[in-house]
């Protein structure tokens, strides 16, 4: 049986995973009787009020707020190596950009958090497809720009040229869509980034885990 990961940022759209993302993601891999642990890494994230979108002045642990979603049952990503799982999977949630990497302040110009990096070139490097959703094409276009991988994060034409400037190749994509890199066998799905409701969620990352399900047999 194939067992992969999903990375983590922590628990909530504007702080951590979107929570429906994520949770589509854990639901299409049991679909198709793919075993998954889901893994995040032990750092600080900033918390917001989802009532009113402003910082709280809290402080919190992504790890720990990761754990929520995966019901306890997380791993530290520092204790992951990329030839561990079969392919890696990245939800997206503010989170994806704010405490895996700093895109959402930076930009282009932005910085990727160590092991999440670590992971993710480690998996590319042994030839683990990876699944990115929403944000999370950002973060993959700052680890493999030179590389030149193709991504999607939707119709964002600020955020596609800041990826663009990365050195990778966005490509515009509606919600219930993908867009595939074979070269570097990674695939990205634009989520919330353009859905509208969950169903639309659901409809490209049940499209983007059935691509990366035939690539792992």
């Amino acid at each position: 049986m194939s067992k992969v990961g999903v990375i983590l940022s922590g628990c909530g759209v504007f702080d951590g995973s979107e929570i429906q993302e994520a949770s589509a993601t854990l639901i299409a891999l049991a679909q198709r009787g793919i075993e998954y642990q889901c893994m995040a890494p032990d750092c600080e994230l900033t918390v917001i009020d989802h009532c009113t979108g402003e910082p709280t002045g809290e402080k919190r642990n992504v790890l720990v707020e990761s754990a929520r979603i995966a019901r306890g049952e997380i791993v530290n990503l520092k204790d992951v190596k990329g030839t561990d799982y079969d392919a890696f999977f990245l939800p997206g949630g503010f989170g994806a950009a704010k405490n895996l990497c700093t895109f959402a302040f930076d930009g282009a110009d932005c910085s990727v958090d160590p092991q999440v990096e670590r992971v993710l070139k480690e998996a590319n490097d042994a030839g683990k497809p990876i699944g990115l959703m929403c944000i999370a094409p950002a973060l993959g276009a700052k680890v493999f720009g030179d590389k030149q991988v193709k991504v999607t994060i939707g119709h964002d034409a600020g955020t596609a040229l800041a990826i663009n400037a990365t050195g990778a190749t966005h490509v515009e994509a509606d919600a219930q869509e993908i867009v595939v890199d074979d070269a570097l066998n990674i695939v990205s799905t634009p989520a919330y980034m353009e859905a509208k409701n969950p169903a639309q969620v659901f409809a490209g990352i049940s499209a983007l885990v059935e691509n990366i399900a035939e690539r792992i047999g």
